[in-house]
């Protein structure tokens, strides 16, 4: 009896082992944890000593950074002055706060790159100020809030671009600030919920596959395919462990079984 007893714990013992071991073999390679709490970029890794190629996109970068807070700044000093929203005032507060500050390290690393910044709003955001400047309190909230959330998503994925190419690490810390203040400005304005998103511009078709966004060579390509011998695919060799696994646990089985 205690023989017998024994002998179906010790199978309910293997059958639990056989389970926990082919999950382990047949999950996904890197599967995804739980998510957690939304992760903050470490203000660490990133020096400021205008070190490394520059490139044009990078000087305009810099000078793009210079143009926005040219006219959100007084953008959002007009929301202040004109809205009868206490949320749009208090929005077009934080914005241009954090304008000035943006524009302080946009000129400090300005300055120490040789980049000529720009005095004046260019063409288009001068008549939108105009066109800010002419509105009532009825209709100032929808062009302020609409104006600024396209020319943030406009800049979102051109710093992106910059942040993830740029060989100069001044360029690279400025991209990373800018890319936090961007990011704000975009959610403070999608507080005010009236952003017309159907007016927002589309995003453009996806590249074809192999070409992006992420660049894939051959051997990339033959890198993900196979496992670290030659010749073998991952999966096949997964599938030989756990066949060899169920066939050892069956023989023992049977020994306690015998006895």
């Amino acid at each position: 009896m205690i023989a017998a007893r024994s002998s179906r714990q010790l199978r309910r013992w293997l059958v639990g082992i056989l389970a926990m071991a082919l999950a382990t073999l047949l999950a996904p390679v890197g599967a995804a944890h739980a998510a957690g709490d939304v992760p903050v970029p470490p203000n660490t890794g990133l020096t400021d000593k205008g070190t490394g190629t520059m490139s044009q996109a990078d000087k305009d970068f810099v000078i793009k950074v210079r143009l926005a807070g040219l006219w959100e700044i007084p953008a959002s000093n007009m929301a202040i002055e004109k809205s009868d929203n206490e949320r749009v005032v208090n929005i077009g507060k934080s914005i241009s706060a954090q304008h000035v500050v943006l524009d302080q390290l946009d000129r400090d690393a300005a300055k120490k790159l040789g980049i000529e910044l720009p005095n004046q709003p260019n063409g288009d955001q001068l008549s939108w100020l105009a066109e800010m400047k002419a509105a009532n309190s009825t209709t100032f909230d929808q062009i302020y809030v609409d104006r600024l959330r396209a020319a943030h998503g406009k800049i979102f994925p051109a710093i992106a671009t910059i942040r993830a190419s740029t060989r100069n690490d001044s360029v690279r810390k400025l991209a990373q600030q800018a890319n936090q203040f961007v990011l704000t400005h975009i959610t403070l304005l999608e507080s005010s919920g009236i952003v017309d998103y159907a007016a927002l511009p589309t995003a453009p078709p996806p590249a074809p596959v192999n070409k992006g966004p992420v660049p894939m060579d051959g051997q990339i390509l033959a890198a993900a395919s196979s496992s670290s011998v030659p010749g073998v695919n991952t999966s096949v060799i997964l599938l030989v462990l756990a066949a060899a696994l169920v066939a050892g646990v069956i023989t023992t089985m049977r020994i306690f079984r015998a006895r």
